[in-house]
């Protein structure tokens, strides 16, 4: 197979539809390319962490049959929730057996799941299967002078048994950004909660948290945050229009997807970076040329 299977999720089809666009881009340069499942639905969203709710888990198995379809064993995620929960629901099906007959039993039409399908987020593959050496060598644009903040959010990091790095102190999104010539930084609120969906309900909530994260990337001196979530995009970009006005430097933040900022170092073209990006980057970088 000459690529790895790949779950899009929802929002990734239109409100985060740059975040796909710009990892197809990186994926096809670095020569692994992405193919999208057939027939796949949503994850169902949120891990249901009550014991005999297996309904909630049905969405998720049948991405997992769609998987073994592609006569494949692995699938890779890029929305961090969707990773979660995919990760999350591979684990619990591979260890119950129980719990996978009850759920083949009522996708009466379709084919048996018997598990071993394993959920990997690009940043996994980007970092053990591609590796940082060869993401610097494939890089034409150096980013020096960019300041990433690179932001897990929860659920990339959160529970341990499916983080993608160190729980408390994750690197694999700062090295990839050094690698490309960029600066990255640590900063405390690396790994903290945007509020999630508490910005349904409570709207306060998720403006005040999301507020500390842009303030704490700020104070590291950062230019640009990165993300990895739709939702955590959504709710600090909200923050960033809220507090922007009246405090400049939050104001003047660039907060992108992680893979739109390593495709502007392998050579994406302006036409295909989100405008804030590209005006930090014409700023900081140069950026004439790209495909």
């Amino acid at each position: 197979m000459n690529g790895i299977p790949y779950f899009p999720g929802c929002s990734l089809k239109d409100t985060a539809s740059g975040f796909e666009d710009s990892a197809f881009y990186v994926m096809e340069t670095l020569g692994l390319p992405l193919l999208e499942l057939d027939r796949w639905n949503c994850c169902g969203t949120v891990y249901s962490l009550t014991a005999d709710d297996l309904m909630h888990h049905v969405a998720s198995v049948r991405n997992f049959v769609r998987v073994r379809e592609m006569g494949a064993d692995e699938v890779v995620a890029l929305c961090a929730m969707c990773y979660n929960t995919l990760a999350r629901v591979a684990r619990r099906i591979d260890d119950d057996a129980e719990a996978r007959d009850k759920i083949n039993a009522f996708m009466n039409q379709e084919a048996d799941y018997e598990g071993g399908v394993s959920v990997v987020h690009l940043l996994d593959v980007l970092r053990v299967r591609i590796g940082d050496d060869a993401i610097a060598e494939a890089t034409t644009r150096p980013l020096e002078g960019l300041i990433v903040a690179p932001y897990y959010g929860c659920t990339l990091v959160r529970p341990k048994e499916v983080s993608v790095d160190d729980s408390e102190r994750p690197t694999v999104m700062a090295d990839l950004f050094e690698a490309t010539g960029a600066t990255a930084v640590a900063f405390p609120f690396a790994t903290e909660c945007c509020g999630t969906y508490q910005v349904v309900d409570r709207p306060e909530l998720s403006l005040e948290r999301s507020y500390r994260v842009l303030r704490s990337a700020v104070g590291a001196g950062a230019n640009v945050v990165a993300t990895a979530c739709p939702l955590c995009q959504h709710n600090l970009e909200q923050a960033q229009r809220e507090f922007g006005g009246a405090e400049e430097r939050i104001g003047r933040l660039t907060i992108a997807y992680f893979t739109e900022i390593l495709a502007a170092a392998l050579g994406a073209g302006p036409e295909r970076l989100p405008e804030d990006l590209r005006s930090l980057l014409e700023t900081h970088v140069t950026i004439e040329g790209g495909a």
